[in-house]
């Protein structure tokens, strides 16, 4: 990699580190809404009560509407669960170089990561079928996402939740081995959003007639494992977190239609705008 294209590098990872703080400190319970919402409305399927247009109802529309526009923007760069991966991630890579003297960062090999992809979805059925037939109630204290909700809220006691606070723990270690691990393998709002149809704007696209043969950077850089195009019916799995775009070496991979995307950084932050707006209306933020 040339030293002008790793300038490129890290100045969008900069820029995508900035937005994350920025979500992460001003609406950190976005994704526990957004998943309340799955939940409230497989209780009133299961019990026929009459539903209500209530705000984890409204954050999960008004995620999936932002998530069928721009594609999974919110899990690249707004979940504040997958920033903590991110986080974990980078930190796990300092310790394996700087401590452990390993010249690579260990990740999972990239031909099992369709297998582990299912098990997301596996969990989604579950805690679906679980709320619809009225049983959550026995699943109370045991997610890892509300005592994460919990710690960002400056509540520390973890009383009731202690085998939450013990998943979160393993969800973290497996967060050290696997860039985005939580979002790709066990997330049940990365199912429910990589299910979504999305608008063609709001995906990437490679124009592979003018790779370099046998390249596969953005493929390695992916945290899924996606090689764009040659991996169609995978493309639900792109988190949105935009490497690719970065590490390309030709500049193959772009939006489609929209010429704005030449400049990612006005990209990264107009998103980023409408969703803080969009944030704000649906009461996420925390300081306002």
């Amino acid at each position: 990699m040339t030293q002008a294209k790793k300038k490129t590098v890290l100045r969008k990872a900069l820029l995508r580190a900035f937005i994350q703080l920025l979500f992460f400190l001003s609406m950190p319970g976005s994704f526990v809404a957004g998943f309340n919402g799955v939940k409230y409305i497989f209780r009133w399927i299961g019990t026929g009560e009459m539903l209500q247009l209530n705000s984890f109802v409204k954050t999960l529309i008004g995620l999936s509407l932002f998530t069928i526009l721009f594609g999974r923007y919110f899990c690249g760069f707004v979940c504040s669960f997958g920033s903590l991966g991110d986080f974990v991630y980078w930190l796990s890579g300092l310790f394996q170089k700087k401590i452990l003297r390993h010249k690579k960062q260990y990740r999972f090999p990239m031909q099992i990561l369709p297998w582990l992809q299912l098990i997301k979805y596996l969990n989604l059925m579950f805690m679906v079928a679980i709320t619809a037939l009225g049983l959550a109630g026995i699943l109370r204290g045991t997610s890892p996402w509300d005592v994460f909700s919990h710690f960002t809220a400056l509540n520390l006691s973890i009383e009731g939740y202690e085998i939450g606070a013990v998943a979160l723990a393993i969800v973290i270690v497996l967060m050290c081995f696997h860039p985005r691990a939580f979002c790709q393998f066990l997330c049940p709002m990365g199912a429910v959003f990589a299910l979504l149809p999305m608008a063609p704007f709001g995906t990437l696209v490679r124009h592979s007639s003018n790779c370099i043969p046998n390249c596969k950077l953005c493929a390695m850089q992916c945290p899924a494992g996606i090689k764009l195009e040659t991996d169609g019916r995978r493309n639900g799995e792109c988190i949105g977190c935009e490497k690719c775009t970065a590490v390309c070496p030709r500049g193959n991979i772009s939006h489609v239609g929209i010429k704005l995307y030449r400049y990612e950084a006005i990209g990264f932050l107009a998103k980023a705008i409408i969703y803080f707006v969009l944030g704000v209306y649906l009461g996420l933020c925390r300081f306002l």
